[in-house]
C-alpha cells in the first residue's frame, strides 16, 4: 500500500552512491545529500555533470560505478533503459564490483520487470539486496522531492531502505517481490496514455465547437472528468506549447516496455497500443522532445 511519508528526520546518515545524473537523478541525488543528510558519492557517464553536481551539493564523485559503490550502504541507479542498467550494475566496473555484502541496490530506472528480476538474482549472488523502485512525478516531482516511488523486493529490505528513499519521495510503497515496482509503473503509464489522449480529443473538440476551453475546464475538472493531466496541462495544450515535462521519446520507451510485457502475460491493451502509434506520429512531426500532451498537436495538423 502506498503511504505518505514525512519529508525530514526519517533516517540516520548513511553512505550512499548515486549512479546517473539525468533530469531525474541529478535532483534526486541532491535531496539525498541535502534533505536526507547522507554522505553521497555520485557517478555520471559525462564526468562534467558529476563535477557540477558536487560543486552544487557537496559530496564526492567517482570515476566508475564500482568506485562510487565502494563502502556504500545504499546504491541508487537512475539511467536510461535495460541495457544502460546492466552496464552500470553487472557490467565491467559496474556497482556489483564495488558493493559490500549487505548493501542495498535501489533502482529508480523505468525498466522491464525482467531486468529487475535479473538484478535481484545478481544481488543475491553478491550477498547484497535489490529493490526495483521506479518513480512517477516527472522532472518537477524530482526537483521538489515529491515523487511517488513504486517498489518491488523483500519486505525487510524495503523497510530498511524506505527512510532513505523518503528524501525524494512524497509517497512510497512496496508492491510485491522484485519486478512488482516495474509492473506498477507500467500500469501508471497505461493510465497516463489513455488520459492524455482523452484530454487531447476533448480540447480539440471544444476548440472546433467554439467553446472557451478555460471556462469549460474550470467546470469539468471539478467533476468526474478531472485529472492531474487536466489540471496541469490543459492551459499549455490550449496554447500549443509542449515543453513541459515528460518527453514523447521517453513515453514511447515506457510504452514499449508495457506492450512487451503485455505480449508476455497475455494482457489486452488496445488503447495503449493505439496511443503508442499516435506518439510515433508525433515523433515523425518533429515532436520527439515535446511533452506527452503533444497528442493534441497531432489532431490539429
Amino acid at each position: 500500500m502506498l503511504e505518505a511519508r514525512s519529508q525530514e528526520g526519517n533516517s540516520e546518515m548513511a553512505k550512499v552512491a548515486f549512479i546517473g545524473l539525468g533530469v531525474m537523478g541529478y535532483p534526486m541525488a541532491g535531496h539525498l545529500k541535502v534533505k536526507g543528510g547522507h554522505d553521497v558519492t555520485v557517478y555520471n557517464r559525462t564526468s562534467a555533470k558529476a563535477e557540477d553536481w558536487v560543486s552544487r551539493f557537496g559530496g564526492k564523485s567517482a570515476a566508475t560505478p564500482a568506485a562510487a559503490a565502494e563502502g556504500a550502504d545504499f546504491v541508487f541507479t537512475c539511467v536510461g533503459n535495460d541495457d544502460d542498467l546492466r552496464s552500470v550494475t553487472t557490467g565491467k566496473d559496474g556497482v556489483f564490483q564495488g558493493m559490500k555484502a549487505g548493501a542495498v541496490l535501489i533502482d529508480n530506472t523505468t525498466a522491464s520487470a525482467e531486468v529487475a528480476r535479473e538484478l535481484d538474482e545478481a544481488a543475491t549472488a553478491k550477498r547484497c539486496h535489490f529493490i526495483d523502485a521506479p518513480v512517477s512525478g516527472g522532472q518537477a516531482g524530482a526537483e521538489n522531492g515529491v515523487l511517488t516511488v513504486m517498489c518491488g523486493g523483500d519486505e525487510a529490505v524495503f523497510e530498511k531502505a524506505r527512510p532513505v528513499i523518503d528524501a525524494y519521495a512524497r509517497m512510497v510503497g512496496l508492491m510485491g517481490p522484485a519486478g512488482a515496482g516495474q509492473l506498477t509503473k507500467m500500469m501508471n503509464q497505461i493510465c497516463i496514455a489513455g488520459l492524455v489522449q482523452g484530454l487531447a480529443e476533448a480540447v480539440h473538440f471544444g476548440k472546433k465547437a467554439g467553446l472557451d476551453i478555460e471556462k469549460v475546464v474550470e467546470v469539468i475538472s471539478k467533476g468526474a472528468a478531472g485529472s492531474w493531466q487536466m489540471e496541469n496541462r490543459h492551459k499549455t495544450m490550449n496554447q500549443g506549447k509542449y515543453d513541459f515535462g515528460f518527453a514523447v521519446d521517453w513515453m514511447r520507451k515506457d510504452l514499449d516496455i508495457v506492450l512487451t510485457e503485455a505480449r508476455r502475460n497475455g494482457a489486452k491493451l488496445p488503447v495503449t497500443a493505439l496511443v503508442d502509434q499516435f506518439y510515433a506520429e508525433v515523433q515523425a512531426m518533429g515532436g520527439k522532445r515535446w511533452d506527452t500532451s503533444s497528442l493534441l498537436a497531432r489532431l490539429e495538423r
